[in-house]
């Protein structure tokens, strides 16, 4: 069985030339329409690769004093500046009163880890929780209590934005509900609103601050086709209701396109921290054998120097 297996990944099927060349035209379509929306790549900086590290989950990535954390669908590493493992967690779902299946992309604040939790099937989410854990022990702390009423059918991401004192969550799901990020108070856990991105990516699988500005992942390129998936920046207005969208990076310089995931950034070392996968088919949302020269699917973080 494949490990750490997520059902929420999705690729192109196997078509006939004809569909195929058709489908690529839409996709440049789109792909035109939206960037039209947004403003050039890298406008506020640039990304240097700098090196690959091969890591145990498939989710999320965070940083903070040293240390690198990060998560599978259902498991917890904790890693040295060298990338050496100092603790685990592979049970993580102890401690909830509702059941939950699932970790997305996680972050950091003060020596405690930020997770979006839920039980994840037929591609919905139920029982979303934002879980806070020790960062030393990995171990369940507390859980914020959330708002049904907001519309957020699933939690792909979870990001603190220290500057104004909120926690924001992200959207897998391809419908209107993706096109916010669901903000809640850091402090006490209360939900405050949601802000609308103007133009919204699809797919949406991390989200991260920097210095009060919001970035997020989208999983919109195709691993069949050799098409990048993306970074995009979020500037907000000063009510946080709305996002203007603009990208920010093309992942072009991964080791093979595959599927992209979450996101920090290590204020330590001026570094984007990126998780991605590679080697594994996915057909209709769940793996389906190997790329040629791969037996297992392979989980690294791509560590980025930023140049302002």
């Amino acid at each position: 069985m494949h490990r750490d297996a997520n059902p929420k990944r999705r690729r192109s099927v196997t078509r006939p030339k004809a569909a195929a060349l058709t489908l690529c035209v839409m996709t440049v379509c789109l792909a035109f329409l939206f960037l039209c929306g947004c403003s050039a790549e890298g406008k506020g900086a640039a990304y240097e690769r700098q090196s690959v590290h091969a890591v145990n989950g498939r989710q999320g990535v965070c940083a903070e004093g040293g240390f690198y954390w990060v998560s599978g669908s259902a498991s917890l590493t904790k890693y040295d500046r060298d990338w050496n493992v100092v603790a685990e967690n592979r049970d993580p779902f102890r401690g909830y009163d509702r059941e939950v299946n699932h970790i997305g992309d996680i972050d950091a604040w003060q020596n405690e880890l930020y997770l979006g939790v839920e039980y994840f099937l037929d591609g919905e989410g139920k029982n979303i929780q934002v879980a806070v854990y020790d960062g030393d022990t990995l171990e369940l702390k507390r859980v914020f209590p959330f708002r049904a009423d907001t519309g957020q059918k699933e939690c792909s991401g979870i990001a603190v934005d220290a500057v104004s004192g909120s926690v924001y969550m992200s959207s897998w799901i391809d419908d209107e509900s993706s096109g916010y990020l669901y903000r809640y108070d850091l402090e006490t856990g209360e939900y405050e609103g949601k802000l609308a991105m103007d133009p919204a990516p699809k797919w949406i699988q991390g989200v991260a601050c920097r210095d009060g500005v919001l970035y997020v992942t989208a999983d919109d390129g195709d691993a069949d086709e050799d098409a990048p998936d993306h970074l995009y920046r979020i500037e907000t207005d000063g009510e946080k209701k709305n996002g203007r969208v603009s990208l920010e990076k093309t992942f072009d310089d991964v080791i093979r396109q595959g599927e992209i995931e979450g996101l920090t950034f290590d204020k330590d070392q001026n570094a984007l921290l990126l998780l991605y996968n590679r080697g594994a088919v996915i057909r209709a949302g769940m793996p389906s054998g190997f790329y040629d020269g791969y037996e297992e699917e392979i989980h690294e973080v791509f560590v980025y120097a930023i140049r302002e």
